[in-house]
């Protein structure tokens, strides 16, 4: 099935109402342009807020479902688009979660993903604010494809995007928010960046699917957002890939019969040793 991808890689600011805004308008004009399915980055409705810990900052969470997938809901079913979106998640007071809920074509909630790796650095402190997710790696039957969707840090582990890729997913999905501490020098930026886009090509390439990375852009506190999100088929190749420090609204065109064409020919999959992998289990051997 050949399947337009979109992805909105977009600059934030203080003003929720102003960044929701903002993506409506990028996914309708991502529409109008013949997407199919859109993504929209980590966290897109606020400020990245866990550059600090800062207990004011959990008012910015909400029900999923809710007020805002409501919203989108309506939008996916007014545009015909599938509509992937991070948001900060109150399950109850106290606890948290990173989440990305996904709206079908026709306005149906399909379900949402919770992030499961949660990561714990100087400007990333994600461990004051989410608890890791707990509803395991999921994929999503929409109108355009079996979609799987993991979250930023989980871009780091082969683990995820085996088991999302394993239940059916055509096309891996991660919303992101990485960027570079304005005090690196560019070797380091570059190096780190490279990085980041190599593992998720490999993950492509270990499980014959297509992936797409959707990062935000711009400048919050002292991290420079590197933007730079990409679009790579089942061999790792790089079919499009945006620039560091631009708003860019992408299309991609993939083709998820490919899926069956790399797999024949690569079969990583039927050389897998199942037998073999017990330890993976123990987090030290």
């Amino acid at each position: 099935m050949k399947v337009k991808i979109g992805l909105v890689q977009m600059s934030c600011t203080k003003d929720r109402k102003a960044n929701i805004e903002k993506a409506v308008n990028n996914i309708k004009e991502l529409a109008e342009k013949g997407a199919n399915i859109v993504c929209l980055q980590e966290l897109f409705s606020s400020l990245y807020f866990c550059e600090t810990e800062n207990y004011d900052n959990f008012s910015l969470a909400e029900q999923i479902p809710g007020a805002t997938t409501e919203m989108f809901s309506d939008l996916a079913k007014e545009l015909n688009v599938v509509i992937i979106a991070s948001l900060f998640e109150r399950q109850m007071a106290g606890v948290y979660y990173n989440t990305t809920a996904v709206l079908d074509a026709d306005g149906k909630y399909l379900g949402k993903y919770r992030k499961m790796h949660i990561p714990d650095d100087p400007g990333y402190y994600e461990k004051f604010y989410f608890t890791p997710g707990d509803l395991g790696y999921k994929m999503f039957q929409t109108k355009f494809g079996n979609i799987g969707v993991l979250i930023c840090w989980d871009q780091w582990y082969p683990e995820a995007s085996r088991l999302t890729a394993l239940k059916g997913a055509d096309i891996l999905f991660y919303p992101t928010a990485i960027g570079w501490a304005t005090s690196q020098d560019e070797a380091t930026n570059k190096e780190q960046y490279y990085a980041w886009q190599t593992i998720q090509r490999s993950h492509a390439i270990a499980n014959g699917v297509h992936t797409v990375s959707v990062n935000r852009t711009g400048r919050e506190g002292d991290m420079q957002f590197w933007g730079g999100s990409f679009v790579c088929n089942p061999f790792g190749t790089i079919l499009y890939e945006a620039s560091h420090l631009k708003e860019e609204n992408i299309i991609v065109e993939i083709d998820t019969e490919q899926t069956e064409s790399y797999r024949m020919h690569w079969p990583f999959y039927r050389d897998r040793r199942v037998d073999s992998y017990s330890e993976i289990n123990k987090k030290y051997i």
